[in-house]
Formats: C-alpha cells, structure tokens, sequence
C-alpha cells in the first residue's frame, strides 16, 4: 500500500475484527434512536480503539519501509554516456551494464561480459540464494571478456535472447553465457561487468518472494469465536427482554400510568416501536463485548514486545546485535508452536568449516595445536612417521581449486612461508569449503614443497563426485591427485590400506564430520602422452562433449592407490544441539529446508543432533517414487507395533521407547511426491520425528510450510532463516524468524521477529512464548469474566424496572468500569506475570506442552470463566437485594435505600471482587501489582466520594449526589460488601485448591517444586533473621521460625 490508501486498507482490517465492526453498528445506533446511554460510551472508546491500533501497526510497517530503502536506495555504478555513473539500485533498467566491485551484492540479475582478469573468470558465492557458501567460478564469452575498459563497454552493441522470467534458481536463460543472480555477491575478481536481464520483481529472488499477508495469531482467532458466542448471549438477552415487555404490558395491570400513556400514533406504530426497544435494550447490554478488550490487548502486545529486546540472554555480545521485534502482534503465537521449519547454513552452522582428523596409510591423526599427531600419541612423542605423511600431504596441498586474493598474489614466493619462517596472511577463494578449510589446515603444517607444474584439472561434477589434477613434479614425473567421496574413491583404488580407511572414514562420520578421501596414480611418459591426447580431443569435441569428458576423466581415475582420508567439521552454532534436543522435548518438531547437498546437509543434521545415530533414516531421493510406499509401509508397521505396546503397557509411550525415524527428501523428489503421492507423503513426514530437505527452492520452502499449516491438524508453525533464500518461507509460517547472520538482511527484515544466534530461539519460544500466552490468554478469559459480572445484573435489573430501560448503574460508572476501575490491574497482570520462574521454564521444556493446542483458549477454560461470571453476577445482584430487603432499614436514621444507592452497592462489590480475582490469578507479585492491584479499590472510592460528594457545575444531572457517601456510612452496607466478596472467592478458591492436589498439572507441580527450592536455598537468610529476632524474645518470630525449621527437615526427609 502507499501513503494515500493506508488508512483505507488499515480500517478495512480492523473492521474485520468483530468487536470493532459491533461497536461502529452500536455507536451508530445510538445516533439514530433514543437511546439509554450518551452514543459517547460507545464511540469514543471505538475512536482509541482504531487510533491506537493504527499507529502501532504504521509504525512498525514504517520500519520495514525505511528498511527496505535501504536496500533499493543503495548506491551502484551504472556505464553511460562513456563513463562511470552513480545511481541508486532501484533506478536500472534493463539493458544497463552494471559494475560490480568485491564483495558487493548483484543488485539484479546480470549477464557477465567481463571481468578485470584476462580470460574473463569470476567467482560468486550464492549463499543468500540457496545456503551453499562455496565459490561458483564463471567465464564470460571470448567476445566480451577483452572488454574490460568504460569506453569498450560502452560502444558494446549485442543482444541478448532470454527467456521469460521464472523463478527457478538453477536455470539460466541467457544462453552461452553465464547468469549472475540478484543477492549473489562477487568474492574473488576486484570488477565484474555485466549487464541487467532482470530487474525489480522480475529478478529471480523476487519471483521467489510471496506476497506478505496479515497475520493473525490462534489467540485472536479465539477472541473472535468468543465474540461471536457473547453476541449470540447478547441477542438472546435483547430479545427476551422486548418480549417479556410487551408481554408483561399486554396485561391491564400494567397499563401505563396516567402520565405517560402512548399516543395514537405510537400505538398504531407497534412494530417500529418493537425494534427501537430491541435496539435500546441491545445498547443497554452491549457492554458485555468489552471493545476495550482490543485496547488492553494492542497495549500489551506493543509494550510486552519490549522484554524480548531488553533480555540480556537474547543478546550476543560479539556482534553486539539483540532481539528485535518487528510484529508484536504475534508474541502469544511463540508459545503455540508445533513446527519449526529452519535453514542450515548460516541458521544451525557459523559457516566455517575446521580441519579435525585424517587418516594417512590406515593411521588416524588428529590435528593438535598445528601438529599432525597419531591417535593414541601426543603432540610431544618423536615425530618419526613424516615419510609416511608427505606425500598424502603433498595430495591435499596440490590437489584443489583454491585462489588467493587478487590484491594478494603479488610478493608471493616459492612457498607458503616468508623468509624468517612466519605463515603468510592470505585470504583465500574455493568453490569447495572443504578445499579451503584443508588448504588453511595445511599453513600450520611446515611442509616444504616446492614447485608443481599444474597440467589439467579434471573438475569436480555431481556424478563422478570426485575432482582431480595431474602435476608435474620438479624431477619430471607425472603424478594425478585425485579426492572425494569414498564411495567414488575406494572402489577405483587398487592398493593402500582400503579397509582401515573405509572404517576410519565410517568413524569420521559418526562425528558429524565431512569426509573426503585421497589417492594418487603415477604416469609413465606413454600413458601421460596419450592421456593428454584424449583430453585435448575431448575438450575440444563439437559435439557430445559432456560425455566425452566424462569418458576420459574415467579412463584416467583408475587403479588408484588410497593415500588416507580427511575429516572437515561445518562448525555449528553454539548450543545448537541442545536447542534443538529442548524442542523436541517440548514437543515440537524440527524440520531443516536447506539448498545445500544431500551429503552436506544429512551430515550437518547427525552432528547437530537433528538425526540421531540410532535414527532409522528413510531417503526419498533420486526421483524413486517407490521409494516412499517403502517408506509407507515400514512406518505403519512401526504405528501397528506402538498401538500393541500401549495396550499392553496401559500407559504414555515415551519418545525414547519409540522407533524414531527420520525423512531424507530432495527438492525434485518432494515435487514428484507433492504432485503424485501427496496423502502418502504427508503420513510419512506426521510420523517421523525429524525431516530433513536438501537441494530446496525457496518457494519449494514455503509451499513445504504452507502444506503442513493447511493440514486438517492446522499446526502452528515457525520459520527460522538467515538467508534471502529464506524470505518466502518465513511469510508463509505463523511465526517468521530472520537470523542476523552473515547472509545479508533480507530474512531479517520480512521477519516477525530477529534474533542474533539460533541457540536463542529456545528461550524465546519456551519463556517468552510461554509467559506471552499465559498472559493474553488469562487476559482474554478475565476480560470477558468482569464484563459478564458488570452487565448481567443489568440484565437482572429489568426484570425489577419493568424492562423500562432503566439503567442500573450511573453513566460514569458505565463508561469508567473498563477504562479506570479495573484495567490497570489486568495490565500490569499481562505484563509482569511469571507463573514459573524462567530458568525453570527452560530447564523443564515438557511444561511447554501444558500450553500447546490453545488450550488455555479451549471450550473447557471458557466455560468455566462465562459460568463463574455469571454466578458471581447472580451473587452480586440477589446477595444485595436480601440484604437490601424491601423492609428493611440501612440507615442510621431510618431511611432506606433507594435505586441509585442499591446499584452502587453492587457495582462496589463487584469491583472489589474482580479486583481480588485477579489477584488470585497473580503468581508473581511487584511493587508495580500491589500497586495498581490495591490502588485501583482505593482509587475506586476516592473517586466516588468526589463524584457524588460534590455539586459539580457542568454536569445537568447528578443523581449520584451524596449516594456513595450515605452507603458507605451504613455499617450493614460494609458487612453486606464483605460477606458478598467472601461468598464469590470462596468456591473459586476452594476449586483452585481442589484441582492441584487431585489433579495437578506439569506446571503446578513445577511450582511447587519451585517454592521447595526456594525454602531450601533461599529462605535460610530469612531463617537467620528470624533467628536473631527469637533471641532477642520475640514470640512470634519464635513460632515462625520453628513452623519454617519443622517445614524445611520434613522436606529434606
């Protein structure tokens, strides 16, 4: 939306809450007829209710706007006119030829022309794009890449033919040259020159984006449904009441009296009479849809979302970045979560990936402060095996794709080490993070190695899964380096110690290491001649090239001999494996959407315990689509066998005494199942403890996301990512979370909400989730408790007026009930409220299962909440009228009490008892709840002998003059307040104490736990205090003191 259609479209969503779409059709009710009640009481606070609301959600769509122009006002160079122009991203066009310089982001989507090296080459890292933070290494056209120069570039007249714009990632186009994506960054070449094919929502990243929609939490949904029942409660009341008054006026008996009989006219106009009264009788009750519900909840969404920022565990000191809230409309959203759908790279793992171990001629070694040290030796044994070690060091040291910086590569010497000995700081480029990760492992290692002549590089591809290169060495000999995966190295390996490696290898794993094995081949000079023969054939082959290759390339990689194997740790985040272990606990399910590799990502998901070794892992991958009836079929046998054991065992199953499994999809294959098996596939992911999805789109994301938010169990779920690959899956969850990582902002600003490190994201959801929906859920039951207690006795009232219309209560009372008597309470009860201590809450993660499924929300709780309001509401009503009995005398004097008198009484006990109701509810005392807690009672009748105590000049009636002051001075009023609060809180409380000692729940049980510990390690000090104060003879204290020491022995005991 603009500026201009804002208030539109924010009215439109407003008024799509039922609350605020009832009241505008009361307030204008109110202006159309006669009405009991000033149309004020209703329209104003519908007034607050729509401006607060909208300033709150302006405000934070302004952030993500000013965000956004940060990003489309960032500034670029653009080629025109012969020269360099500055410009901003948002205003290329198509055709433009863009220069790009190191480590700037493509601001569209480019073909290359030129580079600043001589043949043209570049390398882009696609991390934001699909998670993969390997280098991508591209060639512009011969015809282009001489172009290096402004002026060249700018008498360049081409065309390029391309498609139309689609949305896949991997599919390029252009033809015959190469397609630099919007979001790439350009890492190694200092310029790339390229010119824009795709531009604002036609780029590949925005056709990957889905539209934002408004969100609306489980919580909301609830309150509407409530609405919608209390209006039904409202209609019946309004009804009833029209009905029984003319029921009630069609006897003789109640004829009207001789000064106010019905005209003629009125007579002859029954039926719109008829309505009128129903619509009065409808004003009159409205009050029971608490329109400041919406307020207090707005408030308290906009003001709690300031704990997640101002929690200092949410904060990671160093990058210096903390929480942050972009939508406070979905904090209760935290503590409902069943899903959590995450990103791997830059989400789970720090992207960074660490030599550990190797294993060299059937030895395994491990690196230990720069040494290469045997298993079961330690850094300071003889060094006494380096013959054995060289030349599988010398492999890992040539055999690789790894560059240096341009700007570094002058001064460099023969070797890695400058003259007095010290290793040369360089920055290094890989397509592989498993090369660079080898190469940096191998500065530490004082290796002296001289010059190899590189003759071929034999490329890595997806179906040989292996790279190679042939070398040189300084005494002529030809030597082929040859490294991947073990299943492509040792079954071409015809000599070393294959079997110990292959066990190695299988250890590595089990670590969570990525593995790579190593092996060389040495040429005679007529083997080499004709090898070189072949590749030159091959490479330069018209017709058929990608095969002819893939011939030569297994010609030459045979009768290998294995040197050893590598093991490479993608370090993980910090405490990623526990939170995820304290999900699961909690009951929610962790599913990782990644772009990267099936071996990369199923490796990353053992080591950070998403798989577990014992997991039964199921792969549908590879386009078998018979594969997932296989899958079917285990998994059922599997439910058959736990339905067994539950009848046997008569109780819960256990996670841990279940057969868990765990789901390997790839994209294509998910698309396959999507569009054939989608029942089938769906039963297998509900019934797996862990899904794991590698080679994703980012709209295979989201439709992954919105495929389990639409199933008949509509779960709530969380999306968590760092990337702009991530974008569309974090709109399409219930809760989007952006992880400020190194993979740029975009995920962080179409999120709901940011934090620094995922390890966060367990606080986030099993405290501040859990105490957000304690809150506003307590919040929404109480809130419509005390407006069932303020307007039933209105109702009850009518039956004593002869549905005259009267009104029970004075209009400042009516209009202050919600704004200032009882308010503030429940706010600061929303705010401060901590059932359970934090640590506990993240210690004992199960108790985030006591709030799962909206249960707090259920039919169950809110029964319970309309029963107990409409039974205090009888209470409050009948109690004060036998006390109040039509015979019996209040007063000093010997008056009695008349309408406006018996309607403060009850709107006294009522506020009294509200108030204490709440407390009731309130675990966790500040200063700040007693004193808006008590405050509010005081304020109550402060304010009442104000009002009615005093002739004040700009009200034109003031019936309540001298009322409140001439209750309150009858001793039987103040017995009748306290005998009838007593009675309402009494069966609540004694419901309350029932209920944990027969059938306590998790929570309360953590509680009491809670309060044990507290005695024990807290209360000691009070102890000695109390010690003190029984040597120096007070008895109390005594009795205190040995009641606490008789308390704290029994617990021990």
């Amino acid at each position: 939306y603009t500026v201009w259609n804002f208030i539109p479209k924010n009215l439109f969503e407003q008024f799509r809450r039922i609350a605020n779409f009832y009241f505008l059709i009361i307030f204008l009710v109110q202006l159309m007829i006669d009405t009991p009640t000033s149309p004020i009481t209703s329209g104003l606070p519908l007034f607050f209710v729509i401006t607060v609301t909208a300033i709150k959600q302006g405000y934070e769509d302004w952030l993500r706007h000013k965000a956004d122009n940060e990003v489309n006002g960032a500034p670029v160079y653009v080629v025109r006119s012969g020269g360099l122009v500055k410009t901003r991203s948002k205003n290329i066009r198509v055709g433009d030829i863009v220069r790009v310089a190191k480590d700037e982001t493509f601001p569209v989507d480019l073909v290359l022309l030129s580079s600043d090296r001589v043949d043209g080459s570049c390398h882009v890292t696609t991390a934001s794009l699909d998670g993969e933070t390997n280098l991508k290494t591209h060639v512009a056209v011969p015809e282009t890449a001489v172009l290096q120069s402004v002026a060249n570039l700018d008498t360049l007249v081409a065309v390029v033919e391309c498609q139309q714009p689609e949305a896949d990632l991997y599919s390029s186009n252009p033809s015959n040259f190469y397609h630099a994506v919007s979001e790439q960054k350009l890492k190694y070449g200092s310029v790339f020159s390229g010119v824009a094919v795709y531009t604002g929502m036609e780029t590949k990243m925005a056709l990957n984006y889905k539209s934002k929609s408004q969100k609306r939490s489980a919580v909301e949904k609830s309150m509407n449904s409530f609405l919608i029942i209390y209006l039904i409660i409202l209609l019946f009341e309004a009804v009833l009441s029209t009905i029984l008054k003319y029921a009630w006026q069609a006897e003789e008996k109640w004829d009207e009296p001789w000064y106010d009989q019905k005209t003629e006219h009125e007579r002859n106009s029954s039926k719109v009479i008829f309505i009128s009264d129903f619509l009065a009788f409808l004003v009159l009750y409205n009050f029971i849809i608490p329109i400041s519900l919406y307020v207090t909840v707005e408030m308290q969404k906009f003001l709690g979302s300031f704990f997640i920022g101002w929690d200092l565990d949410l904060y990671h000191e160093e990058t210096n970045q903390r929480a942050q809230v972009n939508t406070s409309d979905l904090n209760e959203e935290l503590g409902q979560v069943e899903y959590v759908f995450t990103d791997k790279t830059g989400t789970l793992t720090e992207n960074e990936m660490q030599f550990r171990e190797c294993s060299i001629n059937g030895i395994k070694y491990q690196e230990i402060n720069g040494k290469l040290v045997p298993e079961g030796l330690t850094e300071d044994s003889p060094d006494g095996i380096r013959q054995k070690e060289e030349l599988f060091l010398k492999a890992v040291c040539l055999c690789h794709t790894v560059h240096i910086s341009a700007d570094q590569t002058d001064g460099i010497g023969d070797g890695l080490w400058n003259a007095n000995g010290i290793v040369s700081q360089l920055e290094y480029y890989a397509s592989s993070p498993d090369e660079k990760a080898l190469v940096e492992a191998l500065l530490s290692f004082p290796l002296p190695l001289p010059r190899y002549k590189l003759l071929h590089v034999l490329e890595f591809d997806p179906n040989r899964r292996r790279m190679s290169v042939i070398v040189e060495s300084p005494s002529g000999e030809k030597l082929l380096f040859t490294k991947g995966a073990e299943s492509s190295i040792l079954p071409h390996s015809r000599g070393g110690e294959i079997d110990k490696t292959r066990i190695h290898v299988d250890e590595f794993a089990l670590k969570g290491l990525r593995t790579l094995c190593v092996a060389y081949r040495r040429f005679t000079a007529e083997e080499y001649q004709e090898i070189d023969r072949r590749l030159h054939e091959a490479r330069t082959a018209l017709q058929q090239r990608e095969e002819r290759l893939a011939d030569v390339f297994n010609f030459i990689e045979k009768d290998l001999e294995l040197l050893g194997a590598t093991g490479v740790e993608d370090k993980l985040q910090d405490k990623v494996q526990e939170t995820i272990e304290a999900l699961r606990l909690a009951g929610i399910k962790v599913w990782v959407l990644t772009g990267d590799k099936h071996e990369t990502a199923v490796s990353v998901s053992l080591s950070c315990g998403h798989f577990h070794r014992t997991m039964n892992i199921l792969e549908l991958v590879q386009h078998k689509s018979d594969i997932l009836a296989y899958c079917v079929t285990k998994l059922k046998y599997n439910v058959v066998f736990n339905i067994i054991m539950t009848f046997f065992s008569l109780t819960r199953i256990k996670d841990d005494h279940v057969i868990q499994h765990g789901l390997v999809v790839d994209g294509t294959s998910l698309s396959l199942a999507l569009r054939e098996h989608e029942k089938l596939f769906m039963e297998v992911c509900r019934n797996c403890s862990a899904v794991l999805c590698c080679r994703m789109a980012p709209l295979q994301k989201a439709k992954v996301v919105r495929l389990l938010k639409t199933s008949p169990e509509k779960p709530i779920t969380l999306a968590i990512g760092d990337g702009a690959n991530d974008v569309s899956m974090i709109q399409e969850a219930h809760v989007g979370i952006g992880i400020m990582g190194k993979e740029g902002r975009q995920a962080v600003r179409n999120s709901d909400y940011a934090i620094a490190r995922f390890k966060f994201l367990s606080k986030l959801l099993l405290v501040h989730g859990h105490f957000y929906y304690i809150r506003i859920a307590t919040l929404v039951q109480y809130f419509f408790y005390k407006n069932v207690c303020f307007i039933t006795p209105q109702f009850l009232y009518q039956f004593f007026c002869l549905f005259s219309q009267q009104t029970l209560y004075d209009s400042v009372y009516l209009t202050l009930y919600n704004i200032s008597f009882t308010s503030l309470p429940v706010l600061m009860y929303s705010l401060f409220e901590q059932h359970v201590h934090p640590h506990v809450l993240q210690s004992k993660p199960t108790l985030y299962r006591d709030i799962r499924k909206n249960a707090l929300l259920g039919f169950k709780p809110f029964l319970y909440w309309t029963i107990l309001g409409f039974s205090h509401a009888f209470v409050f009503f009948y109690g004060s009228y036998l006390l109040m009995g039509e015979d019996t005398s209040l007063l000093g004097n010997g008056q009695m009490f008349g309408n406006w008198t018996f309607g403060t009484l009850v709107f006294t006990v009522m506020v009294i008892t509200v108030t204490v109701k709440m407390a009731l509810e309130t675990h966790f005392w500040t200063w700040i709840n007693h004193f808006v807690t008590w405050g509010s009672i005081v304020f109550y009748f402060l304010f009442s002998l104000f009002y009615g105590g005093i002739i004040w000049p700009f009200l034109h009636t003031q019936d309540m003059y001298f009322v409140f002051v001439q209750l309150l001075s009858s001793g039987s009023a103040w017995f009748a307040i306290i005998i009838i609060v007593v009675t309402c809180l009494f069966f609540d409380v004694m419901k309350k104490v029932l209920c944990r000692h027969l059938q306590p729940t998790s929570t309360e049980k953590a509680q009491v736990t809670q309060k044990i510990s507290y005695c024990r390690y807290i209360n000691p000090w009070y102890a000695h205090i109390l010690n003190t104060a029984c040597r120096c003879g007070c008895p109390i204290s005594k009795k205190i003191y040995w009641n606490w020491k008789w308390f704290r022995e029994g617990q021990q005991k």
